[in-house]
């Protein structure tokens, strides 16, 4: 009989066993951790170490192989290396961040119904429903910050949310629902809810819930509107909340506010003047307006001069609300003395000597900074406004001109900063300009070449000559295309303008013909047509000439092209329409530049058979 020792000794030994055979399982599947291997040969050394002389063989009905059973459970560690980082990601927003949101929607719909079954029932009456928001918006935010002190901040916010929005629906259920409340008390108490969580988001350093009170402030006026005109009131309140916010902007890093800031402005703007202005209130209004333009234009400023989150360069915010202000702004004062353009005129000059003040002002506070890009970029607005004023007085067409030379200042700018994205902006200007010459504008020419239309076309040429003469030095590979299209736009919009100056020349002499124009008119009509044809070989033989000078292949094609439209012209149209003389000079000089082009290739000036290095544009 064996004694306690025995047992003891034998179940050592299975145990020892056991774990040998674990060991070896976990080693066919390659998941023994380092902890576990010293646990295992921490394991007790009488009897010895188990080897596998000392494992017991498995018995007869028993298969050699690994028992389906040990093999990795979901449990086991083999399991869970078989998830990615992707995969547990994805679970985790799942259950920290969308379940958290559809949970308290779940909650506050399940609450809604309740309520609302309680106040179809009468149970709760008018006064009781408001308090039940109001206490319950306050308990939320209280409630909140237990999450936000267990390091659940996410969810602490959600809560946050529904706690402040539950206060402004509330309040306005108060009002504008019940009556329970005059309006000055809703406005006032808005305003508090306002402030605290302005007072919150600092006190947490929360961008967020500066947010709320961003959304929750603007949205104030409109939650409390009476359908009457209130301008002082309304717009005294939304100065102070853009200044409350520029304020912030100074202190913290969140410039998405000063976004949500002028939208929010804008906005409030747009839909009190399409309902209550008037042009007796035009002083009134103008007062008002220039406010939030110097509220915006200081924010360049007031804000510490950073370089973008986002691109290689200097801040968005700092360079676009300054743009959008100053056109904004522009845009007010034109809608309100659109018939006074002497006034408009000294407004434009206005702006653009507050813009240069504040370009200096700029460079001075902060001297010890980069701040080459904000400071030429007033200066561009500036040139701006100067290019508008000139103009007012006369008529529409100067518009196109500025926003040519406004175009042409930005791309300079750019190059000069080296700020990319500034070039979206000036192409954005520049295809503005030229949709304006081509399809808008509408000129009354009373000289050849020497009149208002012929001298824009020249404006958007030179423009488009300084993108192809000096784009190769400081465009990137992308941007060839672009630099190749202004080529082509340049030769076509000289040619617009050449034939444009030949059609109304004709046209002029026809009008003075008078009562004998009639009998002028099929003359006059067989001049212009084959004018026409003179203008776009000689031009084509010029374009030719230039692209052999320049060894520009791309140059050369271009005036192919023409010669080959002239062509077609001069065989198809001046064949069967012009007279004798006409017909016999237009293909005598088709066929002189043909043959004198046709020589030059003959003669391989430009060694194009050699395989010569031919530059291609």
């Amino acid at each position: 009989m064996a004694g306690p020792q025995d047992e003891i000794d034998a179940l050592t030994k299975q145990v020892a066993a056991l774990t040998a055979r674990v060991y070896q399982l976990e080693q066919l599947n390659g998941v023994v951790s380092e902890p576990r291997a010293q646990a295992i040969s921490r394991e007790p050394q009488s009897p010895a170490p188990p080897t596998a002389a000392t494992i017991p063989p498995p018995s007869s009905h028993q298969p050699a192989t690994v028992p389906r059973s040990a093999q990795p459970t979901p449990s086991q560690p083999g399991f869970r290396s078989a998830f990615t980082k992707d995969e547990a990601g994805l679970e985790k927003k799942i259950g920290q961040f969308w379940l958290n949101r559809i949970g308290i929607v779940a909650v506050l719909v399940g609450v809604s119904y309740f309520l609302k079954f309680a106040f179809e029932s009468n149970w709760i009456g008018p006064g009781g429903r408001i308090a039940i928001g109001l206490l319950a918006g306050i308990g939320l935010i209280l409630w909140s910050e237990r999450f936000r002190h267990r390091g659940h901040v996410a969810f602490s916010y959600s809560l946050k949310a529904v706690g402040i929005g539950t206060l402004y629906l509330s309040l306005w259920g108060a009002f504008q629902v019940y009556h329970l409340i005059p309006s000055a008390a809703a406005f006032l108490a808005m305003v508090i809810v306002t402030g605290a969580t302005i007072v919150l988001a600092l006190n947490q350093d929360a961008e967020l819930l500066a947010s709320f009170a961003l959304a929750g402030g603007f949205a104030t006026p409109v939650l409390l509107s009476t359908g009457q005109n209130h301008e002082v009131v309304l717009f005294s309140y939304v100065v102070l909340l853009d200044i409350a916010i520029l304020a912030m902007a100074i202190f913290k890093p969140w410039r998405r506010l000063l976004w949500g800031s002028f939208a929010g402005t804008v906005i409030l703007y747009i839909g009190w003047y399409s309902d209550y202005y008037t042009k007796d209130q035009r002083a009134l209004t103008i007062c008002f307006a220039t406010l939030f333009a110097a509220i915006f234009a200081a924010i360049p400023l007031a804000s510490p001069y950073e370089k973008s989150r986002r691109f290689n360069g200097p801040s968005v915010t700092l360079t676009l609300i300054p743009l959008l202000n100053a056109a904004g702004f522009f845009l007010v004062l034109y809608a309100m003395y659109e018939d006074e353009k002497v006034t408009l005129t000294w407004f434009a000059l206005a702006l653009a000597a507050v813009y240069l003040v504040v370009a200096a002002a700029f460079k001075q506070r902060f001297s010890k900074q980069d701040t080459t890009f904000i400071r030429l970029l007033h200066v561009a607005i500036a040139i701006a406004f100067i290019t508008i004023a000139i103009p007012l007085k006369l008529n529409g067409q100067w518009i196109t001109i500025s926003w040519l030379v406004e175009s042409a200042v930005l791309l300079w700018v750019s190059v000069r900063t080296q700020t990319s994205f500034l070039r979206y902006l000036a192409s954005a200007a520049l295809s503005l300009g030229i949709l304006r010459l081509l399809f808008f504008d509408h000129f009354r020419t009373e000289m050849l070449v020497f009149n208002l239309r012929f001298f824009t076309y020249l404006v958007a040429i030179a423009v488009l000559g300084g993108i192809a003469a000096f784009g190769k030095q400081h465009a990137s590979e992308k941007e060839m295309p672009f630099i190749y299209l202004s080529v082509v736009g340049l030769n076509l919009l000289a040619l617009i303008a050449l034939t444009l100056e030949v059609s109304d020349y004709f046209s002029r002499r026809i009008t003075e013909a008078g009562a004998n124009r009639f009998a002028f008119y099929h003359q006059l009509a067989l001049g212009r047509d084959f004018t026409y044809s003179a203008v776009w070989l000689v031009y084509g033989a010029a374009l030719m000439t230039v692209g052999f000078r320049k060894r520009s292949a791309f140059v050369r094609w271009q005036a192919l092209v023409l010669i080959a439209f002239t062509i077609g012209k001069v065989f198809v149209y001046d064949v069967s329409q012009l007279g004798g003389s006409y017909r016999i000079l237009s293909f005598i000089a088709l066929g002189a530049v043909l043959l004198g082009i046709s020589f030059i290739y003959q003669r391989d000036w430009l060694k194009l058979s050699a395989d010569s290095s031919e530059r291609s544009a």
